[in-house]
Order: structure tokens, then C-alpha cells, then sequence
């Protein structure tokens, strides 16, 4: 998957400029950076930086991720992001030098954490934030299959595309679509509150991390 992101890194925004996905967009948008100011706020798989503009001006703090360099060559030109500290880094092993955080984000990288990974990388995140501190997390509602079809299920669960790139490459991209109902049943030992919104395209989950690393 880190060859496919690569590839696709410079042309990564057009799945943010789809006609039928400007309401959900400019909703997040809105929302995201309100629900996290004044914060300081660890981004897990930042990838181009889409998000992470719209984060950073409201933020007290912001440090981005990700796992491949090619995104975040373009993650560190974006506009309003010149604060912010951008490096590589594993998710399921988020290194202590990145520092402490009261609130975390990561946007549209659920769907593709194995089943079998996700209390794993729900430690390696909460290793990183203090007690109370607010996780954001947004993915893709399952109105994403018109565009990309399950073409395979693995016998843990997972599911799996088959993504065409512009240079006629075909990649196999894990991407699950977990419920809200898996989805508050992952979080509940880790989590004193937590709501969940379902919009057209996308889901957003927020939770108050309880300092429990489970």
C-alpha cells in the first residue's frame, strides 16, 4: 500500500473535489478544527496534508505523520501548515520522542488498518495522549463501494480493492468499512465518552481518550 499511496500522492485532492462529496467536505471543514483548538494535536497518517491545513491555524500545536515520504513532500507546501513539525513515522509504533498530546486525528486511514491491527494501533496512539485528551477520527462511508468495489475478503475480515492509477498500474488496497457498532465496541474499554455521526460520504467518531492503554 505505501507504493500505491507513493504513486498517487500527486494527485491525491481530487478525491476531496467529487460534486457529490462538497457538502460532507465543507461540513468537516468546518467542524474538525473547531473540535480541536487550542490543542495540541498528534496527526496519524496526514498523507498530502489535506487535513492538516485546515487543523493546524486553530491548533496550539501540531505534529503530522505518516508512514511514506512521498506525501508529506507535498503535506510540507501546503498553506498554513508552516508550524507544523511533519515526519515519517509508523503508526503501530508512534516513537516517544514525537512528545505528549492532548487530542489526535486521522483522517480516512481506519478503513485501512488490518481487523487483526486495530487494538494495536489504538495503543500506539494512546501511548502518545494524556488522560482526557479528544480523538478525531473520519472515514469513508460504504458509498465509496460505487467507486471501488470489495474484490476480496481475507479470512480475518478484511476487505479489498482493486485501484487503477493514472499510469495503468492496478494496486490491491485493504479497505474496511467497520460499523458503528464495531466501532464503539473498539473504543469502549479506552474511552469515557464517545459519539459517532454518520454524514452522505464519510463517519466521524470522537472519543475522550480515559488513559487506559488497552
Amino acid at each position: 500500500m505505501h507504493a500505491y499511496y507513493a504513486a498517487r500522492a500527486p494527485y491525491y485532492d481530487a478525491v476531496y473535489l467529487k460534486p457529490e462529496r462538497q457538502d460532507d467536505i465543507a461540513f468537516l471543514r468546518r467542524h474538525l478544527p473547531e473540535r480541536l483548538q487550542g490543542r495540541d494535536v498528534l496527526e496519524v497518517a496526514c498523507g498530502t496534508g489535506y487535513w492538516t491545513q485546515h487543523i493546524a491555524p486553530l491548533a496550539r500545536r501540531m505534529v503530522a505523520t505518516d508512514g511514506t515520504e512521498e506525501p508529506l513532500e507535498f503535506a510540507r507546501l501546503r498553506p498554513g501548515t508552516e508550524a507544523v513539525a511533519f515526519g515519517l513515522a509508523d503508526a503501530y509504533e508512534l516513537p516517544e520522542e514525537l512528545g505528549q498530546f492532548n487530542a489526535a486525528f486521522a483522517g480516512l486511514w481506519l478503513s485501512h488498518v488490518p481487523v487483526q491491527a486495530r487494538h494495536a494501533f489504538l495503543r500506539s496512539l494512546h501511548r502518545r495522549l494524556s488522560p482526557g485528551a479528544r480523538v478525531l477520527f473520519i472515514d469513508n462511508s460504504t458509498v465509496q463501494l460505487q467507486d471501488f468495489p470489495i474484490e476480496e475478503t481475507d479470512a480475518e475480515g478484511n476487505t479489498y480493492q482493486h485501484r487503477p492509477l493514472r499510469d495503468g498500474s492496478v494496486h490491491r488496497v485493504l479497505k474496511n468499512f467497520p460499523t458503528e457498532a464495531e466501532l464503539r465496541a473498539l473504543i469502549r474499554p479506552v474511552a469515557s465518552a464517545c459519539t459517532f455521526q454518520s454524514l452522505d460520504n464519510f463517519w466521524w467518531l470522537e472519543y475522550e481518550f480515559n488513559g487506559v492503554i488497552a
